[in-house]
């Protein structure tokens, strides 16, 4: 699970939420589950402080700062003013600690420097149970609301490419456009608010924009004769602001439509002998701390370190025994100073992020870490960037290799007495 970011350092760098490497566009449009957002308020847990929906992240920021709440996986709820009006409620029937974890800032610093900050998430089986029940609930209007669409009988529209007049049922258009345009968003019955998905669609050739590579155009003509002699008469499936369109982002909490359809039980059905020979891991895609190259095995992105910008994370772990948390913090502290533009080693900002490459280079700041107690903090568990397999490369298991043996010799091994058996057969409830 992707947990929310806490940016515990109160400054105006607050990151709310974990960042996106940049060959993964960060998702500006809401993601299944919390479609369609109505003008019902999102209220604070604690006080009267309530925001519209769309200034969601605003009362985000308000629940970490003044009331030092987070609360994990917000894009994944279904129905989020419902959400924060229940969890209101039993806060108000009982203590905070019943139903949060409790994360200690500063945890090895003076007492009068630690603070308890509170993460709400689906652990909670009472959390998990509502978050189901409001995905359920979402489930069924979408649900009905393809039904209606199905239906119905007064759909009408011009065709986008060539202005071709449809009325009755949506599917004449979709068809319409499949065959004679070679235009196909999907099968009409898997598709769900049709006229806001083609209210999109016009807008962006209206604004000269291609619907798959998203380029602009000076001109109409230009644009055509880009999408026709690039084959680009196709929306971009990784434009997540199509996703609430689609029925299937709407079946499962918390997965896209290409997990649910990865998961296809059909084969397991046939195949009983559970035959794993041609099974086959996906690449690692790991990325670099310092520029966009990404490396499928884990000795290529740490060569390519080395070698391109003179990081040794190896020679780093061993120089200052680092434990793997102590690897974990340290991969996201670095992280999280070059996204904000600063030098990790003398704290200098600057102006973008490839000014602070610059200066990190030129002044041999590479390999110079400041004090431990900057980035060994708490904060630093939680990573900066969604999906960061970097993190899945760490270990430990190279420390204290040479003392396995003497570790085993350390511990006692006591046989099991056996020697009464046939009594205990004798004296056995199983008699």
């Amino acid at each position: 699970t992707s947990f929310t970011l806490i940016n515990l350092q109160l400054s105006k760098l607050n990151i709310l939420e974990p960042l996106c490497f940049p060959d993964q566009p960060a998702d500006t449009s809401s993601p299944p589950g919390v479609q369609c957002p109505g003008s019902e308020p999102l209220v604070c847990l604690f006080c009267s402080e309530s925001v519209p929906p769309p200034r969601k992240d605003v009362l985000l920021r308000h629940l970490l700062m003044e009331h030092k709440l987070v609360i994990a996986d917000v894009k994944l709820i279904a129905d989020v003013p419902k959400y924060l009006l229940y969890w209101k409620g039993r806060f108000l029937e009982q203590p905070l600690t019943d139903f949060c974890s409790v994360i200690k800032t500063n945890s090895t610093g003076p007492v009068e420097k630690q603070e308890d900050y509170f993460l709400l998430c689906d652990v909670l089986p009472e959390d998990r149970v509502l978050r189901e029940k409001l995905q359920q609930k979402r489930l069924e209007e979408v649900l009905e609301q393809q039904q209606k669409e199905r239906d119905d009988s007064s759909f009408h529209r011009l065709c986008m490419f060539c202005s071709e007049e449809f009325t009755g049922n949506r599917s004449s258009l979709l068809n319409h456009m499949a065959r004679e345009h070679s235009f196909s968003i999907g099968l009409p019955d898997n598709i769900v608010y049709c006229s806001e998905f083609l209210d999109t669609l016009q807008d962006k050739l209206d604004s000269l924009q291609c619907l798959y590579c998203e380029k602009t155009f000076r001109d109409k003509t230009t644009l055509k004769d880009h999408m026709r002699k690039k084959a680009h008469r196709r929306i971009n499936a990784k434009n997540h602001e199509y996703d609430r369109f689609y029925v299937i982002n709407y079946l499962e909490l918390g997965k896209t439509w290409e997990e649910v359809q990865s998961e296809d039980d059909r084969e397991l059905a046939d195949d009983e002998d559970d035959d794993w020979s041609d099974w086959q891991a996906h690449p690692v895609s790991a990325v670099c701390l310092f520029c966009d190259h990404q490396s499928e095995t884990l000795e290529q992105i740490y060569a390519h370190m080395k070698e391109a910008h003179g990081f040794d994370l190896h020679l780093l772990k061993t120089e200052l025994n680092l434990k793997f948390y102590q690897q974990v913090k340290l991969v996201n502290f670095i992280r999280r100073q070059i996204h904000q533009s600063r030098c990790y080693g003398c704290t200098r900002m600057f102006d973008c992020r490839a000014d602070a490459l610059r200066h990190i280079a030129a002044e041999g700041h590479v390999m110079k870490l400041p004090e431990m107690s900057a980035w060994d903090q708490p904060q630093y568990y939680f990573p900066t960037y969604e999906n960061d397999a970097l993190l899945c490369t760490l270990s430990d298991s190279e420390e204290g290799d040479g003392d396995e043996e003497h570790r085993g010799e350390e511990i006692p091994v006591i046989a099991e007495d056996i020697s009464n058996l046939r009594a205990l057969k004798q004296s056995s409830v199983l008699k």
